[in-house]
């Protein structure tokens, strides 16, 4: 397979916009109402006008993902922002069939296979820029092929700072980095950033002195100095045999995309038990799930006890728009839920809370696309392994037990991070009650 200038594997095709189309329409296209607009116009231009100035658009509106989805006489595409799906347009039947085999074929999709999912992969280049990558999945529908393009932006590569941790947190977790065994768990549903939040740790710890080896599925950024390695079931390299062939490579740190089976969690933890930093990620609903998770993987509790540091449970909230958010005063019942969800945090200092204080309200304008809002935000929990909480856990308490016993040593709920958020005014109560499911 050929490579790049930095000896990566290259991945399957490459589309390379044209600079004259680039400078007519990067940054400018700000709202999905412009790009509907400037959609209609490039649909007599043909497919490959099309899908070019969907790609350089979706950068601009910071969008993940693109949904191109079939009905009995016409398709139609959607686009998640914020994490949320949003209608962006109809188009012909015959439009949707030429730009689904351009997708298909620049990622190596079979183009005559309709009837199974399949799974492909190409790049795209907006002028001299760093490419951006861009997952591509299909899936047999009622009236064709529904396709959902990942974009996977390096610019949306992450510090730290920049994950909206708050300082104390943030604080703990640096000092967590420094160890140089152990395991740091990030843990959530599906899109909650957890990946964003590991590569950021990466990021922090990477220096020449270091070996730091990843096995994911697939690689979603590539970050310098960091060997990454991609899992291939079909030819004998899944979680487990690519974890215990890291292991061998004598690294200091080791990143497993996620830990999905007993034989990962074994792996995995052994690694963190024998000198190595191992950073991973699991689908809990939040840190104290964590410990039963892995104990339904068949891990014995001795052993998670001693090789857990540090566990994060996180969500994505989204941030009030900048450019039309109002800030109104704060009424009594919003004032008595802040006060009763902040009342029991301990060991950070809390804003006052005030029944004069205002806060941030969603209206909706073209720059947030009438949503309200724009950008988001991590809502963290985080229980750090000392020598109590490691005897508590040998104990096997239940999810609600270990969750009451990190409270009491002053673990501050995601729920009671995003009310410091909305103190804070960057989000709404609304916002909040959606992504944590808690009643506010």
């Amino acid at each position: 397979m050929p490579t790049d200038a930095q000896g990566r594997q290259k991945i399957t095709g490459e589309i390379q916009i044209p600079s004259q189309l680039v400078e007519e329409h990067k940054g400018k296209i700000t709202n999905l109402s412009h790009l509907r607009s400037t959609l209609q116009k490039a649909e007599s231009e043909g497919v490959t006008s099309v899908l070019d100035v969907l790609l350089i658009s979706i950068l601009s509106l910071d969008a993940s993902d693109i949904h191109i989805e079939p009905e009995e006489k016409s398709a139609k595409i959607r686009l998640r922002i914020d994490g949320m799906l949003q209608d962006l347009m109809s188009f012909p039947r015959d439009l949707y069939e030429t730009i689904l085999s351009r997708v298909k074929l620049v990622s190596g999709i079979k183009l005559n296979v309709t009837s199974k999912p399949q799974d492909g992969r190409f790049s795209f280049t907006l002028s001299n820029e760093e490419p951006v990558e861009s997952r591509v999945a299909t899936l047999p529908s009622e009236y064709g092929e529904s396709v959902v393009l990942r974009i996977l932006n390096p610019k949306n590569l992450m510090t730290l700072e920049n994950l909206g941790l708050r300082q104390d947190l943030l604080t703990l977790l640096k000092r967590e980095l420094k160890k140089p065994n152990g395991m740091i768990l990030a843990t959530g549903p599906t899109g909650s950033g957890k990946t964003t939040t590991l590569y950021a740790c990466l990021k922090e710890i990477n220096k020449p002195e270091i070996k730091i080896v990843t096995i994911e599925d697939p690689i979603e950024y590539h970050l310098g100095g960091v060997s990454q390695t991609q899992v291939h079931p079909e030819k004998g390299y899944d979680f487990p045999s690519g974890l215990q062939a890291i292991v061998r490579q004598d690294p200091d740190v080791i990143l497993v995309g996620e830990i999905r089976d007993s034989e990962t969690a074994q792996i995995a933890l052994q690694a963190a038990l024998t000198g190595h930093l191992v950073f991973s990620t699991l689908h809990t609903n939040d840190a104290a799930g964590t410990i039963t998770r892995f104990i339904s993987l068949g891990a014995k509790p001795i052993n998670i006890a001693a090789a857990c540091n540090f566990v994060i449970g996180q969500r994505l909230a989204r941030k009030v728009c900048g450019k039309c958010a109002t800030f109104t005063k704060i009424t009594d019942a919003e004032f008595e839920k802040i006060k009763r969800g902040v009342g029991g945090i301990k060991g950070i200092s809390v804003p006052k809370i005030l029944p004069t204080m205002e806060l941030a309200r969603i209206k909706g304008c073209a720059e947030c696309n009438n949503t309200g809002y724009r950008g988001r935000i991590g809502i963290f929990e985080a229980i750090a392994v000392d020598h109590e909480m490691e005897e508590y856990i040998l104990a096997t308490p239940s999810i609600g037990a270990l969750e009451k016993f990190a409270i009491k040593k002053g673990m501050i709920t995601m729920y009671q991070d995003g009310l410091l958020k909305v103190v804070e005014r960057i989000t709404t109560f609304e916002e909040i009650e959606r992504v944590t499911g808690e009643d506010i």
